[in-house]
């Protein structure tokens, strides 16, 4: 029985065993060889921040296909380059990537309640979006802190994360964790590429900024004695900073929260100390490039907007060329404004600066003349920016203008550009009221005339910096206001030798929100010239645009005879031309124009790297209506310092050198102090709140 019994479990365990051993032949998977030699190419930390189950999950998902070479984070590119040797692939090295901070709140942003028990970021983002004011903020409860598989992030004293950039690896495991977009990964490419979007943390200044120059960043950094870092900041977004730091008529400041306390920081007076800075020193820092793409872009007008769109060009890896029409390079920088405000020492330094990361030029050459598009195209340029600029003057629309004696601002600017010394006379009249106006008078006082200039409003209305209408005056340029030419009286061989002119009273506002000026009937009166100086607008030459013989163009023009271009990627009608600047948006800020060249860059290699433009969806386009609040409490009053004069009585008015300066050293730190380092809610008071770590150059906290 026993012995039966045996028989039988002895011929049960050998049928176990053949139908086991049949299987394994039938169910057997061979393992893939490359699984175990990618296991060796990784470093076996098992930290899992590529986000799989350790380097043999890594292995297998690259295996699969499911992630590529760059699988380890940790590795870095030696580790990409094994895995790639296994498989087969090239790789090539990327820019590097850091975990970047954006908001600057932290326990400065008020709390509207307390939570009990949500101690997690993504939890409190979930019950009525979280404990804080502001509605993008950081909540400060360190879950990107919790998930960092490197210990690369710290919650800091302000109570906002601070990232080792030693230890991060860009794993993206913080970002994917923060409910409020507060951290990204971003390379240099990333961050010239990036559109303001509502939800980033935008000062009121930054939002005002035609280029979105983080402008809190490069003051905190100026205030704390780091000029080569706040240099880097404005170069993000601007790369004539040295120019901007003197003509640039400061929009930002018209929204600094700290105007609502005593009198907006001087963004401007700071920008320039830094740019002075670093001209001063003889400083050419190695401003980073992307790698070559090998795209060639035509880049038609070197002006500020062409400046800036090579610039960008260059920095994203592309090889752009600049057609420029004059001698030399600058447009309207150059051979517009008068070197006593922009010494062309100091413009030829900048300029240079752009040129050495790379970029080519071929000045004294004509769009429309001596070159096309299609010409162009032919050797090998895949994209074309349209920079060319307003050159064209503005009619007066009365009898005599052509006469000899009567010259547009431009024209006259522009011989004064090219060195040459006017014949005006002794007798000026100037007429309009914008900054062209103004240079034009300014510069007819230094060549020793007697200069008046007329404007159909009033001082008010002027569209001129304020500065310099009092720089004008000072000067001893004499205002007619609420007058408007008529005619032009000229003698028997066609000189120019009085301007008649009405009065003028202001009736209702037109289309720009000022009062319409109304002729005074019966009140003309006639003035003695040598010349009249036109300067009542400017608008872009399309006429190079036509080819010899044609009647239409493929690009299409506004009814302002501007180029028509969309307002955000700012692609013309024909896909692979752009426009920006002045040819754009009629006549503008530099700054402006500095903007739309970076984003046209942006477009171009966009188009040119994947076929396509992408627009942020949360894109800014107006100032956003919950930070301009206008009660700004806790923050004493402090006077704003000025800028001082280089040169003064009978040296200002008889010579073209600059006249103002920049700040010293101490008035800066005073200047960077007055500085609320504002976010969108939050900002620094000068009695902090409890537990506010705010402290700024030059203060105390007690």
């Amino acid at each position: 029985m026993i012995f039966s019994s045996l028989l039988v479990l002895m011929g049960l365990g050998f049928g176990a065993a053949a139908i086991l051993a049949v299987a394994s032949k039938i169910l057997y998977v061979k393992e893939d060889p490359r699984i175990g030699q990618l296991e060796d190419a990784l470093p076996g930390v098992n930290c899992g921040g590529c986000g799989y189950a350790g380097c043999s999950g890594a292995a297998n998902a690259v295996v699969e296909g499911k992630s590529g070479a760059n699988v380890c984070v940790i590795g870095g590119i030696e580790t990409a380059k094994a895995v790639g040797a296994v498989m087969g692939l090239e790789v090539l090295e990327m820019e590097p990537e850091l975990a970047f901070r954006d908001c600057t709140g932290g326990k400065r942003a008020e709390e509207l309640f307390n939570y009990e028990g949500a101690g997690d970021c993504r939890a409190q983002a979930l019950l009525y979006e979280g404990s804080k004011t502001c509605p993008e903020g950081c909540l400060g409860l360190g879950t990107c802190v919790a998930v960092c598989p490197f210990d690369a992030i710290d919650m800091g004293p302000e109570g906002l994360p601070v990232v080792d950039p030693l230890a991060c690896r860009a794993c993206r495991k913080c970002v994917e964790a923060c409910p409020r977009g507060v951290l990204s990964i971003a390379s240099m490419t990333g961050k010239l590429l990036h559109q303001e979007e509502v939800n980033d943390c935008l000062a009121p200044c930054q939002q005002k900024c035609p280029g979105n120059i983080n402008i809190p960043r490069y003051i905190e950094a100026a205030g704390k004695g780091d000029y080569a870092g706040a240099v880097s900041i404005i170069r993000e977004r601007n790369p004539l900073l040295l120019v901007c730091g003197r003509v640039c008529p400061r929009p930002c400041e018209e929204v600094c929260r700290r105007g609502h306390v005593d009198s907006p920081v001087g963004i401007n007076m700071i920008k320039r100390f830094v740019a002075d800075w670093e001209m001063k020193n003889n400083l050419r820092p190695q401003i980073p490039c992307a790698k070559e793409t090998g795209h060639k872009v035509a880049v038609i007008g070197g002006g500020p907007a062409g400046l800036s769109c090579a610039n960008f060009l260059r920095r994203l890896g592309h090889s752009p060329t600049i057609f420029e029409s004059m001698p030399r390079l600058g447009g309207q920088l150059r051979y517009g404004i008068p070197e006593y405000r922009l010494p062309k020492k100091d413009l030829d330094w900048e300029i240079q600066g752009i040129l050495d990361l790379g970029i080519e030029v071929q000045t004294g050459k004509q769009f429309g003349v001596d070159f096309t598009i299609e010409e162009l195209g032919k050797e090998g340029f895949e994209a074309f920016f349209m920079g060319i600029g307003a050159w064209a003057s503005g009619s007066l629309r009365i009898d005599g203008e052509d006469a000899q004696g009567v010259l547009s601002g431009t024209e006259f600017l522009t011989s004064i550009g090219l060195g040459q010394t006017p014949n005006i006379g002794k007798k000026v009249i100037v007429v309009g009221g914008g900054n062209t106006a103004i240079d034009a008078a300014r510069s007819s006082i230094r060549l020793g005339c007697d200069v008046t200039l007329l404007y159909r409003r009033t001082r008010n209305e002027m569209p001129a910096n304020t500065e310099e209408i009092d720089g004008a005056a000072d000067e001893g340029v004499k205002y007619e206001f609420l007058s408007a030419p008529t005619k032009v009286i000229i003698d028997s061989k066609g000189v120019a030798t009085h301007l008649e002119c009405v009065k003028m009273k202001l009736g209702e506002p037109d289309e720009s929100g000022r009062r319409r000026p109304v002729p005074v009937e019966g009140s003309e009166i006639r003035y003695p010239v040598d010349t009249v100086i036109s300067a009542i607008g400017q608008k872009p030459q399309l006429s190079c645009f036509y080819a010899d013989g044609e009647e239409q163009c493929q690009i299409d023009f506004t009814r302002w005879r501007t180029v028509n271009a969309d307002p955000e990627t700012l692609q013309t009608s024909v896909p692979y031309v752009f426009a920006g600047g002045d040819a754009f948006s009629g006549p503008d800020l530099v700054i402006s124009a500095v903007g739309a060249g970076r984003r046209a860059a942006r477009s171009i290699h966009y188009l040119l790297t994947t076929g396509n433009i992408p627009v942020a969806k949360n894109i800014m386009r107006d100032l956003i209506p919950y930070t301009l609040f206008k009660d700004v409490d806790g923050c004493k009053q402090k006077e704003r310092t000025t800028l001082p004069h280089l040169c003064s009585g009978k040296e200002r008015t008889t010579t073209f050198n600059e006249v103002e300066g920049a700040l010293c050293k101490e008035n800066l730190h005073i200047e960077t102090a007055r500085c609320l380092r504002c976010g969108l809610t939050c900002y620094d008071r000068d009695i902090p709140l409890k537990d506010v770590v705010s402290a700024r150059v030059g203060e105390k906290v007690e």
